[in-house]
């Protein structure tokens, strides 16, 4: 038999109150902690003149572009 608790007038499992409590304790975590997903740091690029840090940053643009354009056209 399941233990019955009087709340607010009302005859509530023991079984229901457990889960309430669970699922508020892990979704209380779950929006402080894990709600925001931070962007991966990339490396720093370590480029002897400016122009080729600006060579490297527009290659890695268009090399993430060529492959979002490969994983949208892939089914």
């Amino acid at each position: 038999m399941v233990q019955k608790y009087n709340i607010f007038g009302t005859q509530v499992g023991s079984h229901y109150l457990a889960m309430g409590v669970l699922g508020g304790l892990f979704g209380g975590v779950y929006a402080m902690v894990g709600g925001s997903k931070a962007k991966p740091a990339t490396p720093p690029i370590n480029a002897s003149s400016p122009d080729e840090a600006d060579f490297i940053k527009k290659f890695m643009e268009q090399a993430e572009a060529d492959e979002k354009k490969a994983g949208a056209t892939k089914h």
